[in-house]
Formats: C-alpha cells, structure tokens, sequence
C-alpha cells in the first residue's frame, strides 16, 4: 500500500467512519423508497463495463453494497452469478426478492468489514453508489484478495439530479430558509473531481491500477411526489431532524405546484470506472 494513503477527513466523518452499527442502518426507513425511485444504471455503461473488463459469460462477480439490487439486476439478466453484500437487512431482503428469478445471484447480509473473502474467487467486484462506504483498509486489501489475477474492480455511479433552469431558479430560496447547509445543484464539475478523487484513492491504495472512465448524461421525469420521495434516500435529508425535513418539503412541492409543476424533468451523470488488480 502507498505510503501517501491518505483518505480525505470528510469520506472518514460522512461515510466509511461510521460504525458498523450505523451502516447497517443507515438505509432502513427508506430502503423501500430507494428501490422504488433511485434510477437503474446506464445500460449502455453496463454494457462497457463487461467489454472492458473483459468478462466471460456467466463468470463469478462480487457486488459490494447491493442495495435493494438496482444493478444486480443489470448483471444478472446478463447471466452473471452474482454474490452481493448488503448490511441493511432490509435492503437485503428487497434485493433477494427482486432477484429471485435468477437462482445464481445471492445477496448475504453482511458488510465488507463482516465478510471473509477466499482467495481468487471472483472475475470482478462490482461497486454501484457503495465504495464510499468502505473503509479503504482493509476493505481494498479484501476486495484485492477475492479477485482472480488481473480481476476487474467496476465502480458505477449516479451523480446529483439537477432540475431545469426555472425549476431551479424556484427551489433556491426555500433551500436558503429552510436548508441552508445544502445546495439543491451541486456543479458538475465538482462531481465530476469528487468521483475523480476516488480514481486517486483506489489507485492510491496500491492494489489496482485504473483502466477507463466513462459517462454518459442521462435524462429523466418525476412527478413531485417521487421527485421529494427520491430526495429523502440522500444521507444529506436522512440526516435532517424529521420537522425541517417535513417543513422543506412541504414548501417544495406548495412552491412547485402554484407554478404549475406537475412532474420535474431532471438530468444526472451515469459515470463508469473500471480498474485492474495489480498483479
């Protein structure tokens, strides 16, 4: 491992840093919304995913965080055995569910910091919106392990949902009043350099090497209702005491519905990342 390895102070405090405990339950009251409204991933990045990592049909993969199993199911009907790990129990339970028509796909309740890898098992290990949870050591040395030589580490991420310009131009104030630590659009180009700092990160550790990065820009509806209701699976309102999160939205969907918002179209990045296990 390098010894400049040194992951920022806000993964630590935000993500990774939290117990075990609190991992497991971050997700729980709103694990049914996340299966309901959190987009799938890009089939056209999932396809390139499988091209770059060069993986055979029906091989082994690995899904860290799986969720209620939004992208196990891209792999799976691909024909790929999946084993995936997810702490939240129900989360783990929505994606046994939502997989069980594919008799080869697996999700254990278990977090990376609970799990015990064999040696060489797997062609790849997929991360989708999950890596930041896991603490770079051990969880990269673990990760490492369970690979075949010249495995393929794939990181799949669904950036911020960004409104129109008038959409936009209204939520503004009611953020500044009743959320003013968050910002209802975070710039592009900073999430493209947050998500370009786990590049650094994973290559940092000393056990991958990284291959390509892609990203596709894609476009989608939500009616209010959904488009609040997706807003509520983010750790930024999760954490909010339940009064100002209520109060925030409520004045939302008010502020939307006189300006005769019915439904919000919204644009998001789809950004692939592919690396190599070192050898």
């Amino acid at each position: 491992m390098s010894q400049d390895f040194e992951p920022s102070q806000e993964l630590k405090s935000n993500y990774y840093g939290k117990s075990l405990q609190e991992k497991k339950g971050w997700y729980r009251e709103v694990s049914q919304a996340y299966d309901r409204v959190r987009p799938n991933y890009s089939d056209r990045l999932i396809d390139r995913a499988i091209a770059l990592a060069q993986l055979a049909p029906q091989a082994k993969l690995l899904e860290i965080g799986s969720g209620p199993g939004t992208a196990t199911i891209s792999f799976a009907k691909r024909g790929y055995k999946i084993v995936g790990l997810e702490p939240n129990s129900t989360a783990c339970q929505i994606a046994n569910q939502n997989c069980c028509e594919y008799p080869e796909v697996e999700i254990l309740p278990l977090s990376v910091e609970e799990w015990e890898p064999q040696s060489d098992e797997f062609a790849a290990v997929v991360a989708a919106s999950s890596l930041h949870w896991v603490a770079p050591n051990p969880g990269y040395a673990k990760i490492a392990q369970a690979l075949k030589s010249f495995g393929s580490l794939i990181l799949l991420w669904n950036t911020g949902f960004q409104p129109g310009d008038r959409a936009r131009e209204l939520i503004s104030p009611i953020y500044q009043t009743y959320a003013p630590a968050l910002k209802p659009v975070k710039g592009r180009n900073k999430e493209r350099k947050e998500l370009k700092s786990f590049e650094k990160l994973v290559v940092e550790s000393g056990y991958f090497q990284h291959l390509r990065s892609e990203e596709l820009m894609v476009e989608v509806t939500y009616s209010i209702e959904d488009y609040l209701l997706l807003l509520s699976t983010y750790s930024p309102y999760i954490v909010m005491k339940p009064q100002q999160r209520q109060d925030l939205f409520t004045t939302l969907k008010s502020c939307l519905q006189k300006e005769n918002f019915s439904q919000l179209n919204l644009s998001y990045l789809s950004i692939l990342q592919v690396f190599k296990k070192n050898s």
